[in-house]
């Protein structure tokens, strides 16, 4: 291989590793390993191996991928060390342009993976590693590795202009802001929110563990009609940019019933969930007043139904053979499917609450609301024009079903502890 360049041999490791060829992808890096020993080798091997990070790097964000959404692949694929990596190589590429041609959901995640610039632009980041410690021949692979994956991943629905040619408008400016939300997410409301659901989470009592978020989807709901009748006063102004998409990590196992709740949370929210389910996520498609609060929603609620589950403890049939899946995954359909018809009774009751306050100031909330479900639903045309409907995951056990569906009917809608309520009744 002595008269092979460095580039090329890069193009040969990433052809091994497509073939899955351990061997000859180890001989690869075992021989650009070799040509490190001298200062002049080392620089051209790790040229070769930024320019051709940046380059896989920047392909994924032409093929719709996002930070997170690349993260998450490298969770699911990769080890902790080459996960590190590939933040970095994230990081290094979103760097090279103007913070102000950047979408700002391209940095808001990098910021929430805890990514950025560590090291000193006077060098590169494999140079960075290579100061801390890391062998030559580590360093090389795990880079690789990052490349393979940026290369590897297909292509999905873009939802973002891509870094580079992103240009703010009156309606995207906002999201620069200190707080970091755009201009039609109220900081307050998601505040009140995460704090309705972490007290949801926290608790370590049975009685206090029920306590559920149904409250907070008061909030939301209120909070998006809110920016619609604002909007509305404004002639579809400055607070409405249309609705967007956010893609949402649904995890084995039981992917199935997660998505279903998820498609429950979007719902009730007026959004529409699409699940790609080869690759671990759920493509949420909504107004951005909706999204962070589905996203958040969500979340809570996965956490306490897998507590509700676990509590539940393991299944075995008659003859002592274990049902444990199965009953989870009816357990985990039940709550997703009884969260969904007690999240929408609540946002209902919003919505006709509101209504007649609207009225009084002549505006009508049903055609209001109509009308930007269907928004939702013409973009979903737009970005996923082939769509195929699964049908859900069959219920295959039966005490899973019942005791999920009571998990979801103990929990309370007011977004109250039990402390509160037994407060309540004493003072009452």
């Amino acid at each position: 291989m002595s008269s092979t360049t460095e580039a090329e041999l890069v193009d040969l490791a990433i052809r091994s590793l497509n073939l899955n060829r351990t061997r000859a992808f180890d001989d690869v890096t075992v021989e650009l390993a070799q040509r490190c020993a001298t200062a002049e080798g080392s620089r051209t091997v790790v040229t070769a191996l930024v320019v051709g990070i940046r380059d896989a790097t920047a392909g994924a964000w032409q093929r719709g991928w996002q930070p997170s959404d690349v993260h998450r692949m490298a969770v699911r694929r990769l080890t902790t060390d080459d996960q590190a990596f590939v933040l970095d190589a994230i990081s290094d590429e979103l760097d090279r342009y103007a913070p102000a041609t950047v979408d700002p959901t391209f940095m808001a995640q990098l910021q929430a993976l805890e990514g950025g610039v560590w090291w000193s632009r006077s060098q590169t980041w494999l140079d960075a590693h290579r100061q801390r410690g890391v062998d030559w021949l580590s360093l090389i692979s795990r880079a690789l590795t990052a490349m393979h994956l940026l290369q590897w991943v297909p292509v999905i629905e873009r939802l973002t202009p891509l870094p580079g040619v992103f240009r703010p408008s009156a309606t995207s400016a906002a999201k620069n802001s200190p707080s970091g939300q755009p201009a039609d997410v109220d900081s307050r409301i998601l505040e009140r929110v995460r704090l309705l659901l972490a007290k949801a989470e926290s608790t370590n009592f049975a009685a206090e563990a029920e306590t559920f978020t149904a409250g907070a989807q008061a909030l939301m709901a209120r909070h998006s009609i809110d920016v619609a009748l604002l909007a509305d006063e404004d002639g579809e102004g400055a607070l409405d940019g249309g609705p967007q998409g956010r893609r949402i990590g649904i995890d084995t196992p039981y992917d199935g019933p997660k998505a279903s709740l998820l498609t429950a949370v979007a719902t009730a929210n007026r959004c529409r969930m699409i699940w790609t389910r080869e690759l671990g996520f759920g493509t949420v498609i909504g107004f951005e007043s909706d999204l962070e609060g589905v996203e958040l929603l969500f979340t809570s609620l996965l956490v306490q139904a897998n507590t509700a589950m676990m509590a539940e403890g393991s299944r075995a049939d008659y003859r002592g053979r274990s049902r444990t899946r199965a009953f989870r995954s009816s357990f985990l359909t039940a709550y997703a499917h009884r969260i969904g018809e007690r999240l929408a009774l609540v946002a209902a009751a919003e919505m006709e609450s509101a209504a007649s306050a609207a009225s009084s100031r002549g505006q009508e909330l049903v055609p209001l609301m109509a009308a930007r479900t269907e928004k939702v639903e013409h973009v979903v045309g737009e970005w996923f024009p082939s769509l195929t409907r699964r049908r859900t995951q069959s219920v295959r056990d039966a005490e899973g079903w019942h005791v999920g569906r009571a998990a979801a009917d103990r929990a309370r809608l007011d977004g109250t502890t039990s402390r509160d309520r037994v407060g309540r009744r004493r003072t009452g």
